[in-house]
């Protein structure tokens, strides 16, 4: 479990609502939940209505003083706003509030310093937090010294207030150029996957859906399953064994959350765009979520902005024995939708055989008679495609199968 045990943090949530529809409230759970994984404890929220955030301290002059005045009440060490604050309007809540400031991009920033476990996850915290911090060294700098420790000081943050703008320049180079390394051997593994003509479905969903609990139980990839947000960060890409001998590769994602920082989708972006180049995708939704709907929003905005296109996709409502068999699930973006456990495995069967249908779909029926010279045809047929008939001949081994197009 990924707890912060140096220090003990009591925080204030805050967000503006510029729009009656904005669901605000359920935006400020979001966070609180995040806040509560980054081992902070919530102990209020403040919400105010206003057309457009305050350019100079995101909320206006009299909320910032029943903020301060929550901040002494609540003996709170800091505050979290609920969108990003522009470097002035951080520095400003700073000095007029005395105390930590911090925002959604910050949080969610050190969480993910404190999942990531590979080279490569590490190296995307990374760039994203010294990107994240460039326009704030100043005003971030007086922020954290307030309280040594807490959120936003895991991974780079403990050296941030020692380093200038050109060093912090030089090391987001160095990140890009090891990184773009990590992306061409990603690239590389790719190719080698189309060569060997192995369909890739790419299982993506919100945070916390049940991804990494519906790989382990399809493959038992032993991947870690915790019911928190971002449980883990690094991609999971293991083999699936199908009834009809065919293999698919699953690769599981980082969950997507609502207003994901654009530093994190830069930095993650390789990893992301494993959808992208995925021949299906596997959609997980949490029913059980009283805001499945708008979390379905945020998955298919956020695919559509790494240029997923074009993708049959299966939804699966997982978390169905949470629920009664009255309730409805829709989702008018996916090919085929089913309601699934992947903790209990209902549904799992059903599933593998519609899994079986649409990567059959991209295939083409083969009708040949192979000479017996060259029967080792019928080995990559039954390596690569599906062997329906084998019949020998006196001409030959006819066979009929369905095979991936270029494998022809």
């Amino acid at each position: 479990m990924y707890e912060n045990k140096d220090v003990e943090e009591r925080v204030i949530l805050f967000a503006v609502r510029q729009h009656n529809e904005d669901d605000t409230e359920s935006s400020l759970v979001e966070l609180a939940e995040l806040a509560r994984t980054a081992g902070a404890y919530v102990v209020g929220n403040l919400i105010q209505n206003l057309s457009r955030p305050n350019p100079a301290t995101y909320i206006g002059s009299g909320k910032v003083e029943e903020l301060r005045d929550m901040i002494w009440e609540e003996e709170a060490t800091g505050v979290i706003c609920d969108d990003e604050l522009k470097p002035s309007q951080m520095k400003n809540l700073t000095d007029e509030l005395d105390t930590k400031v911090m925002d959604r991009t910050l949080l969610i920033l050190d969480i993910f310093a404190g999942r990531a476990a590979t080279s490569e996850g590490k190296l995307q915290v990374e760039l994203a937090q010294l990107q994240y911090s460039l326009t704030r060294l100043t005003g971030f700098g007086q922020s954290m010294s307030r309280l040594a420790g807490g959120i936003g000081t895991r991974g780079p943050g403990e050296r941030k207030l020692e380093i200038d703008r050109r060093v912090i320049r030089d090391r987001v180079a160095q990140l890009d150029k090891e990184l773009q390394e990590v992306a061409r051997h990603r690239d590389v593994t790719r190719a080698q996957r189309m060569k060997n003509h192995t369909p890739v479905a790419a299982i993506v969903g919100y945070t916390n859906a049940g991804k990494s609990t519906l790989l382990n139980t399809l493959t038992d990839a032993g991947v870690l399953e915790e019911d928190e947000l971002f449980a883990t960060l690094d991609p999971t890409t293991r083999m699936l064994e199908l009834s009809n001998d065919q293999q698919v590769l699953l690769t599981d994602t980082v969950g997507f959350i609502r207003k994901l920082p654009h530093h994190l989708v830069d930095a993650f972006k390789s990893t992301l765009e494993e959808a992208k180049y995925a021949d299906l995708i596997i959609h997980v939704v949490d029913v059980s979520n009283s805001q499945w709907q708008a979390q379905m929003e945020v998955v298919y905005r956020t695919l559509h902005e790494l240029g997923v296109e074009n993708k049959k996709v299966i939804t699966l409502f997982n978390k169905c024995d949470l629920l009664t068999e009255d309730d409805v699930f829709y989702d008018p973006h996916a090919d085929r939708t089913l309601r699934i456990s992947a903790k209990t495995g209902e549904g799992l069967n059903e599933f593998l055989a519609v899994l079986e249908v649409m990567l059959r779909e991209d295939k083409v029926l083969l009708k040949q008679t192979f000479s017996y010279d060259r029967a080792g045809e019928i080995q990559r047929i039954r390596k690569y495609g599906e062997l329906i008939k084998e019949e020998y001949r006196d001409d030959g081994i006819y066979v009929e199968a369905y095979v991936p197009e270029n494998l022809l």
